[in-house]
């Protein structure tokens, strides 16, 4: 029998929630790795969030940052070891919350690294507390009568500040989600987009990822995706910001 897709040969089983993103979205990154020729040269440093309960699945070099200091730590290691691909895979609370002083670094300076960013809108693995990229009027467990944006601030849009803000000259940024057939392959061509910008030694590259939270926005995984196309993509509008030259 003919095989016509596999498994990546580095990708193993997770503990993810039922319904969430961060299972396609890792699979997605490692079929790309496998097709670029760099299966067994590739290094993933995690920020704190999620992905911690999915170290099982990325049977590959990692390593653990402290929480927001993921693209500084893939910085230090690119620098030391330019050869390996290096990325970092990292929720919306980590990446711009906690490490937006890092993660705009990064890009200030282009650092030839490739930056994953799940955004679910909230802190997910810590029970579901508002993050920078919660949406107005959102419910989450530190923002019970919904965002109050005259309070906190509007919802930061990290892909589109690097690409467009004088002063930034990333390679690559976009931003994509995982809610259908369509918009999975549209997100993996963005992916291989990104892995290519730093194999080329173009500079920063960045993904950011929409992702369902069924656990903490208390739905099921057809509801979070239906919410993800109906209200989370009319704040975080999905596409190419700064294309490669």
């Amino acid at each position: 029998m003919e095989v016509v897709k596999k498994k990546p040969a580095r990708l193993g089983q997770h503990g993810l929630c039922p319904g969430c993103g961060h299972g396609i979205v890792l699979r997605l990154i490692e079929e790309v790795i496998d097709e670029l020729g760099q299966t067994n040269n590739q290094i993933v440093v995690m920020g704190v969030g999620c992905i911690c309960t999915a170290t099982r699945a990325l049977q590959f070099d990692r390593f653990q940052a402290a929480h927001g200091r993921a693209t500084s730590t893939a910085e230090a290691i690119k620098r030391v070891r330019p050869d390996v691909t290096v990325f970092t895979y990292q929720g919306d609370g980590d990446a711009y919350t906690i490490g937006i002083a890092e993660s705009l670094n990064a890009a200030y300076r282009n650092e030839n690294i490739t930056m994953i960013a799940i955004n679910n809108t909230n802190f997910g693995m810590t029970g579901g507390q508002m993050s920078w990229t919660t949406l107005p009027g959102q419910h989450t467990e530190t923002s019970v009568d919904g965002r109050d944006c005259a309070l906190t601030g509007m919802p930061f849009h990290f892909p589109e500040m690097v690409a467009q803000s004088k002063g930034f000259h990333v390679a690559y940024s976009a931003r994509g989600t995982v809610i259908d057939p369509k918009t999975i392959n549209q997100t993996k061509r963005m992916i291989k987009d990104a892995f290519e910008a730093q194999l080329n030694g173009e500079g920063f590259s960045v993904v950011e990822v929409l992702s369902a939270c069924p656990t903490n926005w208390h739905m099921t995984p057809q509801q979070c995706q239906e919410r993800i196309a109906q209200s989370v993509e009319a704040e975080y509008p999905i596409g190419v910001f700064k294309a490669r030259d």
